[in-house]
């Protein structure tokens, strides 16, 4: 089995092919992909036919996988398969309608965010839904040497419930019961983290869990967060994926923050299942 890897234009992502993920991958393939991934940050991998089973499996392989706070939103059984989908049975969400709507890096919140997320696409609208992807790497590259200075050093407060007073604030169907904010406390993470494997800096922060930077007022807080924020989102710092059914697409949420695109119509179906990896204490 050969990988065939083809990076794109974008300062993210490339095209994974001449591997089957949804049969067993050997231990070569899979520490293969890592490696891949650690180096191009979202590694897409077209027309995949695998079942929840096999991504876990798939999963395990690349490290610890998660579980998500969100417990009503996983497989029956299968606590680490996360279902993004606005499917609805008996007038009830199947999994997180408004999933990643926002600028965000995976449980940025937790003392060991996720390392490597990863997206099957089981039903996908197509020309719509895509998820934007922004390199924090080259974000942190092309800032100010003042910017930079400023930052030196600086650590930020992660809070889950932030994405509740902001994004999440008028959707019902999108709660967080007392019980699951206590699980997932407030935590403190260098505004700018190593990536382990390649010793690169990468930008730390994302307007969706980012409440603050520690050691500064709230005005200036606030205007570095939101500078920094434009730096990353910048167009020609983004890749734009545009789902297809089959689609298996994973990204490392050290170097990136993404956002997908509420821009499917009514009576379009978006069903894709999630796991991820967690990873080490930012550093």
């Amino acid at each position: 089995m050969t990988l065939t890897i083809r990076p794109g234009d974008a300062p993210v992502g490339a095209e994974v092919t001449g591997v089957d993920l949804g049969s067993s991958v050997d231990v070569g393939v899979a520490d293969e992909i890592r490696m891949a991934l650690c180096e191009h940050a979202v590694l897409v991998f077209p027309d995949q036919e695998m079942s929840p089973e096999a991504q876990v499996m798939l999963t395990r392989q690349l490290g610890e996988p998660e579980v998500h706070v969100l417990s009503d939103f996983t497989l029956p059984g299968m606590p680490e398969v996360f279902i993004v989908s606005n499917v609805r049975k008996d007038g009830k969400p199947v999994g997180a309608v408004n999933a990643g709507q926002y600028w965000h890096s995976d449980l940025s919140y937790t003392a060991r965010p996720t390392f490597a997320s990863m997206l099957h696409a089981k039903e996908v609208p197509t020309g719509r839904g895509e998820t934007m992807f922004a390199s924090m790497v080259r974000a942190y590259e092309t800032l100010p040497a003042d910017v930079k200075e400023r930052i030196d050093g600086c650590r930020a407060v992660h809070d889950y419930t932030l994405a509740y007073e902001t994004v999440f604030a008028d959707n019902p169907d999108r709660t967080l019961t007392t019980e699951q904010a206590a699980e997932v406390p407030p935590v403190e993470h260098p505004v700018v983290r190593t990536q382990v494997e390649t010793r690169r800096m990468a930008l730390y922060v994302n307007p969706g869990f980012t409440r603050l930077i520690v050691g500064m007022g709230a005005e200036e807080s606030r205007e570095t967060l939101d500078a920094l924020f434009a730096q990353a989102t910048a167009a020609d710092n983004l890749y734009t994926h545009r789902w297809r059914d089959g689609d298996f697409v994973m990204w490392d949420n050290r170097v990136t923050m993404h956002k997908a695109l509420s821009n499917y119509a009514d009576g379009d179906v978006r069903h894709l299942l999630r796991t991820s990896v967690k990873g080490e204490v930012p550093v």
